[in-house]
């Protein structure tokens, strides 16, 4: 069942070249996700896609306790490089989905010694919420069937699969890691499966 509706697209120039930027209105919610294009995309095959979790601390006020915003902007910069590809940027995934203040209540804990596993589970919340059925039906409106995907999450690219999405290549997206976000890059390697080697 089609749930998003192509609300408005403009063109978008960033510090990393040109894109086109498509938002997508959730008629369940009213959530509205964006589209990130570059390059010539309809019907593209194994195009770069960025499936990319909203993170308004990394994202906009470039914390260092996540390696988000980094991601973002390296996606952006392969993307410009390789000449095409995709963007998708879903709301409401903050926190791996438990939300901004749920995500803080967690960050206090983890200044307490937890890491953000054991943050989550024990505030009672699921350690990851977040479903990826809007990336799917966005990569479905411009009738992308398979991609190339810039993930280190091994289950990004299984949820995509299970919506009928075939991953042809997953390229890591590897930052460097820092004093304040070293311990959070170790549990997602180590307690989340995520492809981050030599921590």
């Amino acid at each position: 069942m089609q749930f998003l509706s192509h609300t408005s697209t403009a063109r978008l120039p960033t510090q990393f070249g040109e894109f086109d930027i498509h938002v997508f209105t959730d008629s369940r919610n009213g959530l509205e996700h964006v589209a990130l294009a570059y390059g010539e995309l309809q019907g593209a095959t194994d195009p770069l896609v960025r499936v990319h979790s909203e993170c308004l601390t990394g994202d906009v006020f470039g914390s260092t306790r996540c390696d988000c915003g980094e991601q973002l902007h390296h996606a952006q910069r392969l993307i410009q490089e390789t000449g095409q590809g995709l963007i998708l940027y879903l709301k409401n995934h903050e926190g791996r989905g438990i939300g901004l203040t749920n995500k803080m209540l967690a960050y206090a804990l983890q200044d307490q010694g937890m890491d953000t596993v054991e943050a989550n589970v024990a505030l009672g919340l699921p350690i990851d919420a977040r479903t990826y059925e809007s990336a799917a039906e966005m990569l479905r409106y411009f009738e992308i069937n398979s991609i190339r995907l810039l993930s280190n999450n091994q289950e990004k690219r299984t949820a995509l699969q299970s919506f009928g999405i075939t991953i042809n290549q997953q390229v890591p997206l590897l930052t460097t890691p820092t004093t304040e976000n070293l311990k959070y890059l170790q549990t997602k390697s180590m307690k989340l499966g995520h492809l981050i080697p030599d921590l």
